[in-house]
């Protein structure tokens, strides 16, 4: 149904407490209701540049474009201006920004890059658009109570084989349609998980990105790499289709990146057909999808050293729920182990004290992924303060105008720049390396 249009007197007749309307970018709103609810309380919207009045620019001076959009507040458009039309619009699902710096070089008008071809394009526009469609208002709405991500948004993932992406290249993509045939198997490469990590980290919501499966990203490699086939195929098959989860429980309160200092321990039965697992006095802790997983790749101390175990979700797994500073959606937790006996067969990788080798066979994938998804987010940073500088006006002109803001941002931008040189320049050594040269060139 069409709105209906206002002239600017009779909107002007609506200025008093509970009768209090308002001009936005063309659009009218009746705030009678609301003004009372409003965050920065009643007086403000009562100022005769307000109530009943154009309060584009004031809206604008306070305010993202975004606040509009959400539906709590775009119930309370009842129409809009007789004569007049939208003059700020919202950047089209799947297109790219037009702020300055907000995009890598590669995808800014004039701009050429070595390492990127015609279907790097296509898979980068066709998962931006997938973001912005689905993930976007999915993890909007799930990012600060602590549910893992929709059952709609993990079965898109298992569609477009988005779990299979993410552990980069190889052999376990083959027969699998990507990006909905975006790009071939053969032709995804590191770079096609680069862009994957950027556009994917653009949805304003840390905790709910981890949460979509972050733990089958540096978990399910190890099975890939070291289960045994049987274990291998059940296990690829379960968590890249989608239907189970899989997260990395390694670290605890004295064993973070120094892996060597785990204390759970795992005491193989007399008649070698299993082991029994103790964490009790040391639980795993941040263990990210921990809380909704489903399967643990589990790093233990034997009598021998360290073995790595995948542990499915039963009796005896514990898990508790931990919030963190970036959002309880992405379900970090304790996990507690008691006596929990877990099959020899699920050993991943050597049962004679070489499970180190197996924990760490994947930190180096698992840092550059990281770099990938931290700068995305960057530089999505980078472009939100060149927006509201642009925006928010202080002593009468807009905040940029300041010198020292615009070196804040000249900073920022910089080293924003400079990583991501950097890290084309790593990602097209890996495209050209095989793991062991990776890991004695590229390591560090």
């Amino acid at each position: 149904m069409a709105l209906k249009e206002f002239t600017k007197h009779e909107v002007a007749e609506h200025a008093k407490a509970g009768d209090l309307w308002i001009i936005v970018d063309s659009k009218v709103y009746d705030l009678s209701k609301f003004a009372s609810m409003h965050p920065g309380g009643l007086s403000v919207l009562l100022e005769s540049d307000v109530a009943g009045q154009d309060a584009t620019e004031t809206f604008f001076s306070l305010h993202r474009y975004e606040v509009l959009q959400r539906p709590q507040y775009a119930r309370l458009q009842i129409g809009t201006m007789l004569g007049e039309t939208q003059t700020i619009f919202p950047r089209a699902p799947g297109a790219l920004s037009k702020v300055p710096y907000a995009e890598p070089t590669w995808l800014t008008d004039g701009y050429h890059s070595p390492y990127y071809k015609d279907h790097h394009r296509a898979f980068q526009k066709t998962l931006r658009t997938f973001v912005d469609e689905t993930i976007f208002p999915d993890a909007q709405a799930l990012q600060e109570n602590g549910k893992m991500p929709s059952k709609k948004v993990l079965e898109a993932f298992a569609t477009l084989n988005i779990h299979a992406m993410r552990l980069g290249p190889g052999e376990h993509l083959t027969g699998r349609k990507l990006m909905n045939g975006t790009v071939t198997p053969g032709e995804f490469d590191f770079f096609h998980e680069l862009i994957m990590s950027q556009e994917m980290s653009r949805i304003h919501a840390r905790g709910y990105h981890d949460g979509g499966a972050g733990g089958t990203l540096i978990g399910l490699p190890a099975i890939k790499n070291f289960a045994r086939p049987a274990l291998r195929e059940k296990l690829l098959s379960e968590v890249l289709d989608g239907k189970k989860l899989v997260c990395l429980a390694i670290s605890e309160a004295f064993a973070g990146s120094d892996v060597a200092g785990i204390r759970t321990f795992a005491k193989k039965s007399a008649d070698g057909t299993y082991y029994s697992v103790t964490g009790t006095k040391e639980p795993k802790k941040w263990i990210t999808n921990g809380h909704f997983a489903d399967y643990f790749v589990t790093g233990c101390r034997t009598e021998k050293g360290m073995v790595v175990l995948l542990i499915e979700r039963g009796e005896g797994v514990e898990t508790k729920h931990i919030n963190t500073s970036y959002g309880p959606a992405s379900g970090t937790a304790f996990v507690t182990f008691d006596q929990v006996k877990v099959p020899v067969e699920n050993t991943i990788g050597p049962d004679n004290g070489g499970g180190l080798v197996v924990i760490l066979s994947n930190f180096n994938h698992e840092r550059w992924a990281m770099c990938c998804s931290s700068l995305g987010a960057q530089r999505l940073i980078v472009e939100e303060c060149l927006k509201w500088t642009a925006q928010r006006k202080v002593f009468g002109k807009p905040l940029n105008s300041q010198a020292v803001i615009r070196s804040k941002l000249a900073s920022m931008i910089g080293r924003v720049e400079s990583a991501q040189a950097w890290l084309e320049s790593v990602t097209y050594q890996m495209c050209q390396m095989n793991y062991k040269q990776q890991s004695a060139l590229l390591a560090g």
